[in-house]
């Protein structure tokens, strides 16, 4: 059986843990060696990936830093000799760490346009946009100069499209990257380097760890998800694959929703 990234070398952003580490793992089952940049330890998915039989390395990556973003394409470089698919899913939701969900629950407006200090807004931007543009930058650099094409995939959200008082930051920063992925992708579509982004709904990762025990912050969610419960990591890997695969090679971009029905149009 043919896999869909036989022998191909992706960087993933964010691959520590969530969706960076589920969409490293999958890929790894479709065939790709992965280096993963995080500024967390990635030991637990470098094992997952090294026990399905593929090359795992990580490179600790800061991705609001430009240095570091370069340094991680040129570690896989280095490691692999190219690059063929990269993604950005590093990402925050709040600058305190608390997911948008349990900080407008457990705090009413306090996390309001009015209310908030412009650090808080400005360290959201700076890890959701920066960082994704410059990874992106890198990455792109790295298949442009390969010459035979590529596929960057962002992570962005379904807060891209839907307003939620409190969580300006993250809603603002995921409009960025849906808007950063259409320009690239538009600027670079003749050369064969796509640029995509999948577009996640409520999904149960560590990002809003313990979300099913806040019945006030759980009901928030839900009363935007028609199939009423969270999605997983894995499946949000499996929209990652197909966008980062030679099955959407005529998509360019694009934002994919895997969002449990939140967009129907």
């Amino acid at each position: 059986m043919v896999m869909a990234l036989e022998n191909k070398i992706a960087v993933v952003t964010g691959g520590a843990s969530g969706i960076g580490r589920a969409t490293a793992v999958r890929f790894a089952r479709e065939g790709a060696h992965v280096v993963i940049g995080d500024v967390q330890d990635a030991s637990e998915t470098l094992r997952l990936v090294e026990e399905i039989g593929q090359k795992a390395v990580y490179k600790r990556t800061d991705t609001t830093s430009e240095a570091d973003c370069d340094a991680l394409v040129a570690a896989a470089v280095a490691e692999f000799g190219r690059v063929d698919v990269g993604v950005a899913a590093a990402g925050i939701a709040t600058a305190a760490g608390m997911s948008n969900v349990e900080t407008r629950a457990e705090n009413g407006d306090a996390t309001h346009v009015v209310n908030l200090a412009t650090e808080a807004f400005r360290r959201v931007l700076d890890v959701n946009v920066l960082g994704v543009m410059m990874t992106d930058r890198a990455l792109a650099r790295q298949m442009l100069d390969q010459g035979d094409g590529g596929s960057i995939v962002n992570i962005a959200s379904s807060a891209a499209k839907i307003p939620l008082a409190g969580a300006a930051p993250y809603c603002t920063s995921k409009a960025g990257v849906w808007m950063l992925t259409k320009v690239l992708g538009l600027e670079l579509a003749t050369t064969g380097v796509r640029v995509n982004a999948v577009g996640p709904g409520y999904t149960a990762t560590p990002m809003i760890a313990g979300i099913e025990d806040n019945e006030a912050a759980y009901s928030s969610a839900m009363s935007i998800t028609p199939m009423n419960r969270l999605g997983t990591a894995d499946e949000q890997a499996n929209a990652v694959l197909w966008l980062a695969s030679a099955e959407s090679s005529f998509v360019t971009g694009q934002m994919l929703h895997p969002a449990g029905g939140q967009f129907t149009d």
